[in-house]
């Protein structure tokens, strides 16, 4: 009986000594994990990028990496100042239906201010109620795009604005015709006039106008630009671990960098499903590059939670989705990677960043939480009263 006593005394020490050291092990754990969130927290909110931790780049971006952070000043082209005059003529135009051939669709159509600038369609309808064949990209600070479209055939934002009105797709009228409606309406002396120093309607001054508008339409400030500008507290700890991930483990940085959370390159992330329903070509159908075959805009991910679905064919609809996705490297089917296109053999080659990361559950959701302050409030746009 003794013995037996005895041996219970000195199983309930051994538990109670183990039981100690694990709450000990355990204590030191949460302790060390908080002291990392903490000079996480003070390094990033700093408002200094120097003493970031340094981000894991791939080889194939170091040389145009640049550090995510605010958005720069708008700048304007020597060949299309800016005034507010013409700022106000181009956002009038950019909501007239009377540019396209039916009077019924305008820019604002597809890039509706209240949908962050796009419409949040896979996509969009045009002239006769056609779909489009890719999904339409907001225009949120689109100042800092160096190309146009998902395969950047518009070299200028000047460019771009007439394009959507010639093609038979979205609007469907000529720019002559357009610009000639857009001269018979008295209402539009004046705003001409005023942003050109004379009533003279031509479709240049038109698409400058529109590009002067497009040109302003800038993300205000975002969770995260106040984070780190130095306000420490207003991130979350899963917020705070997603910045971490975005620049370190997830690699999304490789791409999307700068303060525009882009790299203003093409690239292939392996969803251009050639040879395929919904096959796209991507950027070779501009430089006719066999290296551009499935290439397509590297998009900004700022206000990324107002302006799904997302990629070029609208495919996902959730951020949730789309880390997934990236997570397992997107494993792309070998029968979708190759196609003949006028007579030329062409195939897709995924670029080497696109790998499988294998983010944990908890990871995938702390990216989200990050990547949704990137977007900035809401802000109500005025419709402009159409002159008659």
């Amino acid at each position: 009986m003794k013995n037996a006593l005895s041996w219970i005394l000195v199983l309930f020490l051994l538990v109670s000594v183990l039981n100690n050291c694990l709450n000990n092990s355990v204590k030191k754990e949460m302790k060390q994990k908080l002291a990392i969130m903490e000079n996480l927290r003070k390094l990033y909110s700093s408002g200094d990028s120097s003493k970031w931790p340094k981000p894991i780049l791939d080889p194939e971006s170091v040389s145009s990496y640049a550090e995510i952070g605010h958005l720069p000043e708008i700048t304007f082209p020597s060949d299309n100042p800016y005034s507010v005059e013409k700022e106000t003529l181009g956002k009038t135009l950019f909501f007239d239906p009377r540019l396209s051939k039916s009077n019924q669709i305008a820019c604002a159509s597809c890039h509706d201010p209240e949908l962050g600038w796009c419409d949040s369609r896979t996509f969009s309808f045009g002239h006769d109620r056609q779909l489009g064949n890719r999904n339409a990209m907001s225009i949120f600070n689109v100042a800092y795009a160096k190309a146009l479209f998902w395969d950047g055939r518009a070299k200028s934002l000047e460019e771009q604005s007439r394009m959507p009105i010639e093609d038979h797709r979205e609007m469907g009228e000529h720019m002559d015709m357009a610009a000639g409606k857009i001269a018979n309406i008295k209402g539009y002396e004046i705003l001409f006039e005023k942003a050109f120093g004379d009533k003279v309607v031509t479709k240049e001054r038109i698409s400058k106008a529109i590009a002067t508008f497009e040109r302003k339409v800038r993300s205000s400030a975002s969770k995260f630009d106040q984070f780190i500008n130095g306000n420490a507290e207003i991130y979350t700890d899963d917020e705070l671990m997603g910045l971490h991930l975005f620049r370190t483990k997830a690699q999304c940085i490789n791409c999307h960098n700068s303060g525009y959370f882009s790299n203003n390159k093409f690239e292939n992330i392996g969803t251009a499903l050639l040879g395929e329903k919904g096959e796209d070509l991507g950027r070779y159908l501009i430089t006719k590059d066999p290296d551009d075959a499935g290439r397509f805009r590297v998009p900004s991910l700022r206000e990324v939670s107002r302006t799904g679905p997302y990629f070029h064919n609208g495919s996902m609809t959730t951020l949730e989705e789309v880390i997934q996705f990236y997570s397992k490297g997107n494993p792309e089917h070998s029968q979708k990677r190759s196609t003949v296109y006028d007579g030329k053999t062409l195939k897709s080659e995924k670029s080497g960043m696109v790998r499988m990361l294998e983010l944990s559950d908890l990871e995938i959701s702390q990216l989200e939480a990050f990547l949704r302050t990137l977007s900035s409030k809401t802000e109500k746009v005025s419709i402009p009263e159409l002159p008659q």
